[in-house]
């Protein structure tokens, strides 16, 4: 986005927020390789958020703020009571629209001209303690009311540790390859598919089977925990060759220094 919106004095809220969706739509960051969710859903939704933010004059921080509670909010739900089904749809409507404020931020941010360091770090910041308290609460709830489902919160804590080692080695990779000047390579369409259970939108939507077959199940596998499971076995296995490639894509840029 090569400057900020401006629109001429007198701008009725509408044409400011079509305004501002048609500067996003026409301004967006390239996709390739960005997993399947994140970047034919997610970001979509967040134009919109970050359209109506722009023509109500809210500024990013506001955005991350609404970002952080409502991701909050939908781990008290599921801290609140033994687990059900209608509250698991809660809690996945407020961990996704959490997670659509969150790419909503940063679009805001170039729309205004208002990209800071400070903002940045922020949402960095907001980042780091929201991936792993997600699972951290799931392990919480788990061993408050479904104690019989311990190996469940173990799955939980290890996913926690996994999320968080994995959110570091992205960012600090990141940042190196920019410094170094060295363009970033992402894939194309399909990579974007085959990271699907790896987005973090797929696993908001997951806790829409939380609760499911839980009453008077206490020896039964639940539908939650099959899937979440499964994508805690990809995201350690993800984590493992996506460190080990950055590992040699850093080392080979020492060499090169």
């Amino acid at each position: 986005m090569s400057a900020p919106l401006q629109l001429p004095e007198g701008a009725s809220w509408f044409e400011h927020f079509q305004q501002a969706r048609a500067t996003l739509d026409a301004a967006q960051k390239p996709g390739n390789g960005v997993p399947a969710y994140t970047r034919w859903v997610n970001r979509r939704a967040a134009r919109l958020i970050a359209s109506f933010g722009a023509a109500s004059h809210m500024t990013p921080n506001m955005v991350t703020t609404i970002s952080f509670l409502l991701s909050i909010g939908g781990m008290v739900l599921m801290l609140s009571q033994p687990p059900h089904p209608l509250q698991g749809v809660g809690v996945a409507v407020l961990l996704a629209l959490g997670y659509i404020f969150d790419s909503a931020d940063g679009q805001l941010a170039r729309l205004t001209g208002r990209s800071s360091k400070a903002g940045e770090w922020l949402d960095h910041v907001v980042d780091a303690v929201r991936s792993p308290a997600i699972h951290l609460s799931v392990a919480v709830a788990l061993t408050l009311y479904q104690p019989h489902m311990w190996w469940l919160a173990l799955v939980a804590l290890v996913y926690a540790l996994i999320t968080s080692a994995q959110f570091l080695s992205q960012i600090l990779a990141e940042a190196f390859v920019r410094a170094a000047g060295r363009p970033q390579t992402r894939g194309g369409n399909l990579r974007s598919w085959i990271l699907l259970p790896t987005d973090p939108g797929t696993l908001c939507w997951s806790f829409l089977l939380w609760g499911l077959a839980s009453e008077g199940a206490a020896h039964t596998v639940t539908p939650f925990a099959v899937l979440y499971t499964a994508l805690a076995v990809i995201a350690v296995a993800h984590a493992l060759m996506s460190m080990r490639r950055r590992y040699r894509d850093l080392t080979a840029l020492d060499r090169n220094a």
